[in-house]
């Protein structure tokens, strides 16, 4: 006897845990009595139904029947049912073969447009007539079995649609998961209800994944596939920045504050301008928060990858400017027709405006839009950069790279000179007694000969001490 108590109870489980209605569950289970019904007492080509009543437990089976005439169904003879022999198609007046596509009539199936009237006045074609059937309760191995498969099988359909709904609406939307493996570079991770993946390519180079580890990710794609729903996740997605900075800045997710682009290298650099939508509130300020501590969130999600944070302007040129910063600007020409900004910055700037490897002038070209040429203040164009093509004249930077080397070079033999001269300045100290300030004294003119020259004369000293003694 069915404990109706427990049997709701699992209903209820099933609902909360899968996010599979009631209803789906007892359309699944009414299928599955039915199947078994037809396996242990049916016939073949039969339409058997069961009506499972929730309160009481007890199931209701009926048969169903097609109303059909001569013009829906093709009607056997007695001679053609003893002869199972295939029969050659007939051919037309044109050659054409002629070949009945009507169902062939079945008296478990069908029932004739007549007989239905006889039973319900106002029967039509294609009607369902149904009639009762003596209920059982005895199933076999096999048929207990199929209700089983049957059970199973309309669960997992209803979860997969439950499913689909659900992250179908999150497409474009950042979601929270736990790395469960790793395979072949793709990371696997569960958010739940189901396993999404997080392809090799949409990773942030250098990232490394721990399994149990928890990640965030933006949705890109949902799809439905024979195995199951896939979902496939991205960490390089200009658009995870703007859900993040959603999260972290109230001011962005009212709408007060709009991210009007983005341009970014995932695990390098990224820029994005920004725009206020209320005069009293700062667009820069609202993204860094109080002592950096938004951004900084941000970024250390994205693996310490840094982020620039413009004011988006209307006007091209103080637009480009702001795209190009750290770099200071001397002028800047914009050609609106071309979309495209010459630039003019000082010679010590270059390095800062076209960044290693051009990534700063880059990421300015891709946030802006604009095609961009940077030239120095001699008027050589040093820089053009089309798109994502970065087109370095003389060797820019590998030259500015090189002079910053020497610099630092000079730097380190400046620092190692002034060592040597205050440890000189110590043994003079330590040796005669006299302090050397550098409000008396230059320090810089203290030389080796000074200090052999003070202990020199100290050794005298002690000497001429020594004989006086004896």
């Amino acid at each position: 006897m069915l404990d109706i108590k427990i049997f709701n109870s699992a209903l209820e489980q099933l609902e909360e845990e899968r996010g599979i209605p009631k209803e789906k569950i007892l359309e699944a289970i009414e299928q599955a009595l039915a199947a078994a019904y037809k396996k242990d007492y049916g016939k073949k080509g039969q339409i058997i139904r069961a009506s499972f009543d929730q309160s009481s437990g007890k199931t209701e089976f009926s048969q169903v029947k097609i109303v059909v005439d001569d013009s829906t169904v093709r009607m056997v003879e007695e001679s053609e049912e003893e002869d199972t022999t295939p029969k050659e198609p007939k051919e037309g007046a044109e050659g054409e073969e002629e070949q009945d596509l009507r169902p062939r009539f079945n008296p478990e199936h069908h029932i004739l447009l007549e007989d239905a009237r006889k039973i319900k006045k106002d029967a039509a074609l294609d009607e369902e007539i149904v009639f009762p059937l003596e209920p059982k309760d005895d199933y076999g191995r096999i048929a207990a079995q199929t209700a089983k498969q049957v059970i199973i099988q309309k669960i997992r359909e209803a979860e997969k649609v439950s499913v689909m709904g659900e992250y179908t609406g999150k497409k474009g939307e950042v979601v929270n998961g736990i790395v469960q493996r790793v395979e072949h570079g793709n990371v696997f991770v569960d958010l739940g209800r189901t396993v999404a993946i997080l392809p090799a390519e949409e990773q942030i180079p250098g990232e490394r994944y721990r399994q149990g580890g928890r990640i965030k990710a933006y949705v890109i794609d949902v799809t439905e596939s024979p195995r199951g729903i896939s979902i496939r996740l991205s960490r390089t997605h200009p658009q995870l920045i703007k859900k993040l900075f959603a999260v972290e800045a109230p001011e962005i997710a009212s709408g007060v504050v709009e991210i009007k682009s983005i341009a970014r290298e995932a695990g390098a650099r990224s820029k994005i301008a920004v725009l206020t939508n209320d005069e009293k509130v700062d667009p820069i300020g609202a993204c860094v928060g109080q002592r950096g501590i938004r951004v900084s969130t941000v970024t250390n999600e994205l693996a310490g990858e840094k982020i620039d944070i413009i004011e988006w302007s209307s006007d091209p040129g103080t637009f480009v400017a702001a795209a190009l910063s750290p770099a200071k600007i001397i002028d800047i020409k914009v050609n609106e027709e071309e979309k495209r900004a010459k630039v003019i910055v000082a010679e010590d700037q270059l390095s800062l405006a076209i960044g290693k490897g051009g990534q700063n002038v880059r990421l300015a070209a891709k946030l802006t839009g604009w095609r961009i040429d940077i030239e120095g203040a001699g008027g050589d164009v040093v820089v053009a950069v089309n798109g994502e093509e970065v087109n370095i004249a003389h060797n820019t930077i590998e030259q500015k790279e090189t002079e910053l080397t020497a610099e630092g070079k000079e730097t380190e033999e400046v620092e190692k000179e002034i060592e040597e001269k205050e440890l000189a300045e110590e043994i003079v100290e330590e040796e005669t007694g006299e302090v050397r300030h550098a409000e008396t004294e230059d320090m810089e003119n203290i030389t080796p000969e000074d200090v052999e020259e003070a202990i020199d004369k100290e050794e005298e000293k002690e000497g001429m001490s020594e004989d006086a003694g004896k």
